[in-house]
């Protein structure tokens, strides 16, 4: 990941000496403010508020651009990160595109065997046997996932399970129906890049600390 420096003139270096001095540019959204409590390390945060609130940080890097052993994440964030999507991802379009897909002709088949998809049969008991088999392909529900930005699999593929955020389960119809799980396997930041949300769950997220800013958190 390459940074892309923010210019600080002399004369506002006193004004800027506790204001973000760049942003990755593998996630321009994401700005980097001098660590306080540590000498020489980096918050990375979405909020450009001075100074930077460390409780509501994605999390802290040894060093830029951050790599996942530089990286130490920040377990409020994640808290924040899972509520918001538990409330906003069934509205999320690319997601709502994806069960969609499912819905559509051959879908189920593409998505079942490729796993990017999961049939209800294989997460629940007590299923008959019209629920598996060729009618499974017809139309018979699962879970669809949601994954990060930063490395998109090809269609009908499956991400790897650090890119999984979690998912969802969907009608046989493609019809969003139930609520976001977590994946427990998801990480802010691995070799190929650092988390990357839809403009939508992006847009929510900022909302949300925003909010617990004003609160205080």
């Amino acid at each position: 990941m390459i940074l892309s420096r923010v210019p600080v003139g002399l004369t506002c270096r006193k004004l800027f000496s506790h204001r973000y001095v760049s942003t990755i540019s593998s996630n321009p959204y994401i700005k980097v403010f001098p660590n306080a409590a540590l000498n020489g390390g980096h918050l990375l945060t979405y909020l450009e508020t001075t100074p930077p609130a460390p409780r509501l940080a994605i999390g802290a890097s040894t060093q830029l651009p951050p790599t996942p052993r530089s990286f130490t994440e920040n377990h409020e964030f994640i808290s924040i990160l899972n509520d918001v999507l538990h409330r906003y991802a069934a509205q999320d379009p690319t997601l709502q595109s994806q069960a969609q897909a499912f819905a559509g002709p051959g879908g189920g088949a593409i998505f079942g065997s490729h796993g990017s998809f999961f049939p209800q049969q294989r997460t629940r008991r007590g299923k008959t046997a019209a629920g598996s088999g060729q009618d499974s392909q017809a139309g018979v529900g699962g879970h669809v996932h949601l994954s990060d930005l930063r490395n998109p699999p090809d269609f009908g593929r499956i991400a790897f399970p650090e890119d999984i955020l979690g998912s969802i389960e969907v009608d046989g119809h493609g019809k969003i129906i139930g609520e976001f799980e977590p994946s427990g396997t998801y990480r802010i930041i691995t070799n190929e890049g650092i988390l990357g949300l839809s403009d939508f769950l992006r847009t929510k997220l900022i909302e949300r600390l925003k909010e617990e800013e004003k609160r205080g958190l």
